[in-house]
């Protein structure tokens, strides 16, 4: 099976894997959030790994960049949305402690992705 360039990048698969958290601690959100911070939070969090593999197929390093920091807007907007979740009591204080640093981890890597794909 061929593997595509976006799956061999780290960021990429860490970020994969926080969609699957992100998804794993809104099933503990209020019903009431349903359609609310509850899918706001999901499409905010599968925008950041979706941005990465949809930049891969961009021709130019500009256009990768701009993809890459379209991935790390829709982090940011997630982390936004983890603190008032926290706030609000829908995410407890451990969830909230393993979450933030999932998200410094891959601002980092999405940091240094965009200054490779600007320095080409």
């Amino acid at each position: 099976m061929y593997i595509f360039s976006f799956e061999k990048l780290n960021v990429w698969k860490d970020s994969k894997e926080f969609v699957k958290e992100i998804y794993r601690v809104t099933t503990k959100f209020p019903d009431s959030e349903k359609f609310g911070m509850t899918s706001q939070l999901r499409r905010a969090s599968i925008s950041v790994p979706s941005n990465i593999a949809e930049g891969s197929s961009r021709k130019t390093s500009k256009d990768q960049a701009h993809f890459t920091t379209l991935a790390y807007s829709s982090l940011m907007e997630v982390l936004n949305q983890i603190i008032i979740s926290h706030e609000l009591n829908y995410i407890g204080l451990e969830d909230y402690q393993s979450i933030h640093p999932q998200i410094e981890m891959i601002s980092n890597k999405l940091n240094a992705l965009r200054n490779a794909q600007l320095n080409k």
